[in-house]
């Protein structure tokens, strides 16, 4: 017998008031329910559903990042996975690599290859995508230059280091490494579009900018930054990319780990997110970064500055908002509600301290 609105309308209205949400209610974070095939999708689904009706327009919201950070709140985004779909996803995150070479192409097709012009417009005067230091100041571009400074501090470059920047995006932290402390660059992507703009950017400098898997990483380096990519790394590799880090790195040499986290272990991500936005990502947990270091790297610093994030991905949504009016005219209305969907659920997970943000200073063993 199929399973109607009429029956699973009310366990989701239950649901949800345990978050104090109210459906049809009139207070900002309160769902609006503009479709009722929603209620069974979401029961079904879970946070899969959760996402993908919003990109429908099956339910609307005043404040979104409110309406995940109380559901979050009361444990509904662990409770899904029970769900079927989810416990098949765990399983095969287990059994199999979800971050092979050709996989993480995928990462670079599906999103970094999006469009410069989206990610420019999101990402504020300096492209860095990843936390700002939100550090006696509301501005974005000024929190990314404080970030960058802080990168390069905590690493101690000069004139004689040889810095590889693992996951170099669009090439605003090597570009101000080279121009503020004079060191040389090795930044490597596998991303087209980041690639293209990061050899603009840089020319002149003592930048290289190379495709380049970080498996097929060759030479020595004094310094090494890996600036948001363990979530693409994937738990399967933690250990040999900590390996070949080890290997590239002089003896007297310095890492800075910049990483989203898990307070558990996981070997599979969100399944919206692996969805839509990074296929394959996992987020790591401390326990998973200290087995992947055992023996190769030491811990000098561990800080966790999640709540940096929150203002981030607020700003990149103000700003998402602010250039739709341009957008618009080569991106699909779903496009714009599945990047603000991500922002807004992320912040929520940030402030709910579901999510964390670390800086992980290292030395060689």
């Amino acid at each position: 017998m199929k399973v109607g609105p009429a029956v699973c309308a009310p366990a989701v209205r239950r649901l949800f008031q345990a978050a104090d949400i109210v459906i049809d209610g009139d207070r900002p974070w309160d769902v609006r329910v503009l479709d009722s095939r929603f209620y069974c999708v979401v029961l079904r689904q879970g946070s899969l559903g959760f996402g993908e009706t919003y990109m429908q327009k099956w339910w609307s919201t005043d404040d979104v990042e409110e309406v995940v950070y109380r559901l979050i709140r009361v444990g509904l985004d662990r409770a899904v996975r029970i769900l079927p779909a989810r416990i098949a996803a765990v399983v095969v995150g287990v059994v199999t690599n979800q971050q092979t070479p050709v996989r993480s192409m995928a990462v670079a097709e599906r999103h970094y290859n999006l469009g410069n012009d989206l990610f420019f417009a999101l990402l504020g005067k300096y492209r860095n995508y990843s936390c700002a230091y939100f550090d006696g100041t509301d501005s974005l571009d000024r929190a990314q230059v404080l970030k960058m400074d802080l990168i390069c501090r905590k690493l101690k470059l000069d004139e004689s280091d040889h810095l590889l920047d693992v996951g170099g995006g669009w090439g605003h932290l090597a570009h101000y490494a080279a121009t503020r402390y004079g060191c040389r660059i090795t930044s490597i992507n596998i991303s087209d579009e980041q690639i293209r703009y990061a050899r603009n950017l840089c020319r002149g400098l003592p930048v290289d900018v190379q495709k380049c898997d970080y498996r097929e990483v060759t030479g020595t380096y004094t310094k090494v930054a890996a600036i948001a990519v363990l979530t693409h790394v994937g738990p399967k590799n933690y250990r040999p990319f900590m390996r070949i880090m080890h290997n590239c790195l002089t003896d007297d040499g310095l890492m800075l780990i910049e990483s989203i986290g898990s307070r558990f272990p996981n070997t599979t991500g969100d399944p919206w997110f692996r969805k839509y936005i990074f296929p394959g990502g996992v987020i790591p947990s401390i326990g998973q970064f200290k087995s992947a270091i055992a023996g190769l790297l030491t811990p000098i610093e561990l800080v966790e500055w999640g709540n940096h994030y929150v203002p981030t991905l607020q700003a990149w949504h103000a700003n998402l908002l602010a250039a739709w009016p341009t957008l618009n005219a080569r991106y699909s209305e779903t496009t714009r509600l599945m990047m603000e969907y991500y922002l807004l659920a992320s912040a929520a997970a940030f402030r709910a301290g579901r999510l964390k943000y670390w800086h992980l200073s290292l030395a060689k063993c």
